[in-house]
């Protein structure tokens, strides 16, 4: 079961949604339907809601090889929670003006390191399993 991935995967859908909204509302107000029609607060809005759906699922799917790999819960909430908090900080520092790169860069360590982490997580549980069967 994935439930610490279904938990975490909910919420980031959550903050996705609320993007998108964020898009189709300024769309809307600025009548456009393509593209940033050159006003700076829409093409932040996209590109938040652009970064967002590039970077979560490689995170979505990592979490759900290590819970599915029978990792302990925790080894996959604590991840979880700072792929969540590093999508937030990058999502309000682009999308307040002027933009604050400092929010964004923060964002975007916790995103790339959560990510990185994932990877050593997943390589040394992985690994950790064969061996464990090996020795069978």
């Amino acid at each position: 079961m994935l439930l610490v991935t279904s938990i975490i995967a909910s919420v980031l859908t959550i903050i996705f949604i609320k993007l998108s909204f964020a898009v189709i509302g300024l769309r809307r107000k600025n009548k456009v339907g393509l593209g940033s029609g050159g006003y700076e607060d829409l093409e932040r809005a996209i590109r938040a809601q652009g970064n967002f759906a590039e970077y979560v699922p490689f995170g979505i799917i990592l979490l759900a090889c290590l819970e599915l790999n029978g990792a302990p819960w925790w080894l996959v909430a604590i991840p979880g929670i700072a792929l969540i908090i590093g999508r937030l900080i990058h999502a309000k520092g682009i999308n307040v003006p002027p933009p604050d790169f400092s929010k964004r860069i923060l964002g975007m360590k916790f995103t790339f390191n959560t990510l990185i982490a994932l990877v050593i997580l997943n390589l040394a549980w992985s690994s950790y399993l064969l061996l464990a069967l090996g020795s069978k």
